[in-house]
């Protein structure tokens, strides 16, 4: 059986097409449709228990609690079936894609994403700021959580899944994307995009605020943690640390022996950085990333020393502008340390121990 689970709040107005549109498309399927209403003031689950009679509608209104993450995790609780489908009830996630999201799980997928990023899928009549907040989303999370970067539309409110990926797995999201909460913490090792037409919304108004902007930021937050990516950022800001001294211990003693002049600095920041590299390296290889080695040491320490040169290009660019302009070099060298930090952990977070 399917059980497609639709969390509502005032969708009376769509429910109706909705319900009949799933029920044409999964004609040759078994199927219920778990509607988790957070006690809407347009009555949705007044109209959700009037279609029940007609459809195989199972209604659930909650009125003590509220969120859309929560409501999915309700249907997952009460679903019968042994794929889960998830979906709003806007009309934006057309139905006639379910079967084919339900035929990539019978295919062997352990998640079917309805993705509007891969290739076929579009957004229809987005203003350029939706888009850019949209793209922005899932950009600071495919680099926020490396186990999603490969995975083009992680934030997808529609997706299919079978029941085993969240039995006894504890989801605890905040806010409205359910679907991160459960590329992370769920048992899976198979993840499809289907790509579709995310379409435009038919009635009611969205549910996108800032609000809901800064809970995706905090559900980040949260699922960095979990995953120890909070944990690694540290260590590797510590590590960063004693490279700091290193580097500029060694830019002193260089500094002095080669004397003073642009030139000298310059060179003098080459050695100073490299000796760096070499400590931050040799400590990251050995607490920060020591459950990710998965490259031989050669393979990873040239990895790093490429990673790292990416982020000392960007250190030197400003440290010489900065001492052009007069600052000091010392300070001018610090400036530029930390503009390159997030290069620096991006970059062999994703590559060198990826």
């Amino acid at each position: 059986m399917i059980s497609i689970i639709v969390p509502t709040y005032n969708e009376r107005e769509n429910l109706e097409e909705l319900v009949s549109r799933i029920s044409k498309a999964l004609e040759d399927y078994e199927f219920e449709i778990i509607i988790v209403d957070d006690d809407s003031p347009d009555k949705t689950w007044e109209k959700a228990q009037e279609l029940a009679q007609k459809y195989p509608i199972r209604v659930i209104r909650r009125t003590k609690e509220k969120g859309l993450s929560s409501a999915v995790i309700r249907g997952f609780k009460e679903a019968r079936g042994d794929i889960f489908v998830v979906m709003d009830a806007d009309l934006q996630h057309p139905p006639e894609v379910i079967p084919r999201l339900v035929e990539a799980i019978e295919r062997g997928a352990d998640i079917a994403i309805g993705s509007r990023y891969v290739k076929g899928g579009k957004v229809e009549n987005w203003y350029w700021w939706r888009k850019l907040i949209s793209k922005g989303a899932i950009m600071i999370g495919r680099v926020a959580l490396p186990k999603i970067r490969n995975i083009k539309d992680p934030v997808s409110g529609f997706f299919a899944l079978r029941r085993g990926i969240v039995e006894n797995v504890e989801l605890n999201p905040v806010g409205f994307k359910i679907l991160l909460e459960i590329l992370i913490k769920g048992k899976y090792s198979r993840v499809v995009e289907v790509p579709y037409a995310f379409g435009l919304r038919h009635a009611g108004e969205s549910k996108l605020s800032q609000k809901q902007i800064f809970n995706y930021l905090r559900h980040l937050y949260r699922l960095m943690k979990w995953e120890g990516e909070i944990d690694r950022l540290i260590k590797f800001s510590i590590v960063g640390m004693s490279g700091i001294v290193v580097n500029q211990f060694f830019l002193w003693l260089f500094a002095n022996i080669l004397g003073g002049g642009i030139a000298n600095l310059m060179i003098a920041n080459v050695f100073a950085t490299e000796l760096a590299i070499l400590n931050n390296f040799t400590w990251n290889d050995l607490w920060t990333f020591k459950d990710l080695k998965n490259k031989p040491l050669y393979k990873r320490l040239f990895s790093f020393h490429l990673a790292a040169l990416t982020g000392a290009v960007v250190q030197w660019t400003i440290f010489g502008v900065l001492i052009f302009l007069g600052m000091h070099y010392l300070i001018a060298n610090l400036i530029g340390i930390g503009f390159s930090f997030i290069v620096r952990f991006l970059v062999n977070r994703h590559i060198t121990w990826g």
